[in-house]
């Protein structure tokens, strides 16, 4: 740990801050259980706390009551999007870390849902609600919290800061005293960002994620934890100070809540994203941000070809022990651009933000370093990206669970939005009404509304979601869907995507093959086995429908 230290702060006194952390650990230090490890049973469920609310219950509770219901043998983890009391950003604006926001429900309620699911926390610790306590003291003049925030200095030079958005990087604020300070606000001007060059930012961040594991998180996602770190004359975003910062936080976790899993939040080239494994101490999982882009492209285009090469890219890709990817299609945020550098040139970027717009969805911007902008986000809901207006539910459905296939057949664990679970598209009340691009994907439902859709069989809800499920069903019962099985990226025709699995242990080997196109194809492998999808037997050859999915097990060798 020392040596993590003095790293991030040479300047400091070492063994003083050493002693501080311990003292905070040994706070937490208790007879922990051991968290169960991720195998392909491992799905998780993305959503917020209050996605689903009913009469008489807090949405928690609601949470709990649908998803003991309907996702017992199917999901075995739930991403909270941030339940804290918040100012903004739906939720990524935080007041306080460490209450649950009432109008959501009460820790009780989290305990309860963490008895039926392991549950993700999101940990939102590069930036902090202007109307915080701690932004709120430092604007007081209160001494300790004077070196929490980045007061804009003349002498430095950020122009080469890379960041997601097109406002200020400072932004003003007066001090009780009247003074006008410029504060560095990377997102917006209700998130300003915390200063980790001081030590107290530090212990507070250790104690909140003690905090998380101590109320039932069995693992912790970090947002936008790539711009932490800032330095003058530095682009300001995966510092090497950053890495070091995650790795005290693993080595602590690791010592403390053993198996409470980091999983980090980087959009970014895949070269970036995947050095936040570290050498196998940072996190144990990154979020696979190129899948989304190129999956929708894929079957927007009716072709793997682009899909297939950056695939086939992460077939022999060493990983450290333990480490895998986090797969997901749609999220609460949109559809990110950034990932596809130097996997889609210029022209098919343009072809999605055409058909993003075309399909009645936003694009959001980013500033470049150099001056710039460039697209950085697709908002959009990812049923409606996938379908075009006239589609039938048939249609729509054979698209949704051929794009949920290719997520839950690919290397790593899989994720899925709730939206994507539930058949929902695109909210065009909820985008007008609030004017916020991301609120396209984020409506909020009603329980018997929903209970309603799910049990009518010709509802596109219900549709979809028995889709998904069955997928989900099957593919738990197969080690070769493991997190660290092994993947092999099939060259087949471009209406084709297809991979093997393979896991060592079992010697059980599954081939997948997606139709992307809305025309027959046929497919001919060297290769007999069972179809895990309708119970046929594949003797070589078939013809795939459009938009149809085979998974074919193997017999083993």
């Amino acid at each position: 740990m020392m040596s993590i230290i003095r790293d991030i702060y040479p300047q400091q006194n070492g063994e003083l801050l050493v002693e501080e952390i311990l003292r905070c650990a040994m706070k937490w230090s208790a007879n922990q259980p051991l968290n169960p490890p991720l195998n392909e049973g491992t799905a998780y469920l993305i959503t917020y706390g209050d996605a689903i609310s009913a009469a008489g219950s807090t949405p928690l509770q609601a949470l709990h009551v649908f998803a003991r219901h309907y996702l017992k043998q199917t999901i075995s983890d739930i991403h909270l999007l941030p339940m804290f009391p918040y100012s903004s950003d739906d939720g990524f604006s935080v007041i306080d870390y460490y209450q649950v926001d009432p109008a959501l429900g009460s820790w009780s309620d989290i305990h309860s849902l963490a008895s039926d699911f392991s549950l993700m926390f999101d940990c939102v610790i590069n930036h902090i609600s202007q109307h915080s306590r701690w932004f709120t003291e430092y604007l007081k003049g209160s001494p300790d919290y004077q070196h929490f925030f980045i007061e804009e200095n003349k002498q430095e030079d950020y122009q080469r800061a890379v960041r997601p958005r097109t406002s200020p990087l400072f932004t003003p604020y007066r001090r009780h005293d009247g003074q006008l300070v410029n504060i560095w606000t990377t997102f917006s001007d209700d998130q300003i960002d915390l200063n980790f060059k001081e030590p107290h930012v530090l212990l507070e961040s250790i104690n909140i994620l003690f905090s998380y594991a101590a109320q039932g998180a069995t693992s912790i996602r970090l947002d936008a934890i790539g711009f932490i770190w800032k330095e003058s004359a530095t682009t300001c975003i995966h510092l090497p100070q950053a890495h070091q910062i995650i790795r005290l936080w693993r080595l602590l976790l690791d010592a403390v809540f053993p198996g409470c899993r980091i999983i980090t939040e980087t959009n970014v080239p895949h070269q970036e994203n995947i050095a936040y494994f570290g050498q196998g101490d940072e996190a144990q999982m990154v979020y696979q941000f190129p899948l989304p882009p190129l999956t929708l492209h894929a079957f927007l285009r009716g072709n793997a070809r682009w899909l297939r090469q950056w695939s086939a890219s992460l077939d022999n890709e060493a990983l450290p022990s333990g480490a895998t990817f986090f797969n997901f299609l749609a999220s609460h945020d949109g559809i990110g651009l950034r990932p596809t550098e130097n996997l889609l040139d210029d022209a098919e970027r343009d072809f999605l933000v055409n058909e993003t717009l075309r399909k009645e969805g936003r694009v959001s911007w980013k500033n470049n370093s150099d001056g710039t902008t460039s697209p950085y986000e697709l908002n959009i809901n990812f049923l409606s990206a996938l379908s075009e207006p006239g589609d039938s539910h048939a249609i729509k459905v054979a698209k949704t669970t051929a794009a949920h296939a290719i997520l839950l057949a690919l290397k790593g664990v899989p994720a899925i939005y709730y939206h994507s679970l539930l058949g929902s598209e695109n909210d065009l009340d909820g985008l007008e009404q609030s004017g916020i691009n991301r609120r396209i994907n984020r409506q909020k439902l009603l329980l018997s509304e929903l209970e309603s859709g799910l049990q009518d069989p010709e509802d596109l809800r219900s549709q979809v979601f028995h889709s998904l499920k069955n997928l989900l069903q099957i593919r738990k019962n197969h080690p070769a869907f493991s997190p660290y099985a092994e993947q092999t990226t099939l060259n087949l025709e471009d209406a084709l995507f297809g991979i093997e699995r393979y896991d060592r242990d079992s010697g059980e080997k599954i081939i997948c093959v997606v139709n992307l196109s809305a025309e027959k194809q046929q497919l001919m492998l060297n290769a007999r086995g069972y179809c895990l999808i309708g119970g046929d037997h594949f003797s070589g050859k078939t013809i795939l429908k459009p938009w149809q999915v085979t998974w074919i097990a193997l017999p083993p060798l």
